[in-house]
């Protein structure tokens, strides 16, 4: 079977750790409308908030 993703988001920025690692947890964690984890490795926190708002509202 091919994967398929029911949404794609552009996004500003993806959330990475200092070293430039990206999070690909907390990007699950927004996808499945879970509480997000631990994110005080990432470099700039507040990319989680735009991303988690583009989501919403993208439901509409």
């Amino acid at each position: 079977p091919i994967a398929k993703p029911r949404q794609i988001m552009v996004v500003p920025e993806l959330p990475k750790t200092r070293s430039g690692k990206i999070m690909r947890r907390l990007l699950r964690d927004v996808a499945e409308n879970r509480e997000v984890g631990d994110v005080t490795t990432l470099a700039d926190s507040s990319v989680m908030d735009l991303i988690s708002q583009g989501l919403k509202s993208g439901d509409d």
